[in-house]
């Protein structure tokens, strides 16, 4: 199992959008994220920053979350929580979710 944690911007102005529509997540979404080996998905928010984590079973995370962004529903989610957004500062080119590495666990 691999832990991942990654970091994005949340605009202020789009706050109580975002958490209306996580209140109401489509189980069409979280269904393509349990096909793809996510399970244990949290999304945490403090100051504008969304911190998000989740445990991945695969052995293909790449490949899996490709398969994620190409299912419809997902998609169609991404059309409405994409806006929402706004990339981390010093994020890559490319990356929306910004990921973290892990510098400490304990069980």
């Amino acid at each position: 199992m691999q832990r991942i944690a990654m970091v994005i911007r949340v605009k202020p102005e789009k706050l109580d959008e975002y958490k209306r529509l996580h209140a109401d997540a489509w189980p069409d979404v979280l269904a393509a994220l349990r096909r793809a080996n996510v399970s244990n998905y949290s999304i945490f928010l403090r100051d504008h920053t969304l911190f998000g984590y989740m445990e991945y079973h695969g052995d293909d995370f790449d490949a899996d979350m490709a398969r994620v962004a190409e299912d419809e529903a997902t998609q169609r989610w991404w059309q409405l929580t994409d806006p929402c957004q706004e990339r981390w500062p010093g994020a890559t080119e490319g990356e929306w979710w910004s990921h973290m590495e892990e510098v400490f666990h304990m069980d």
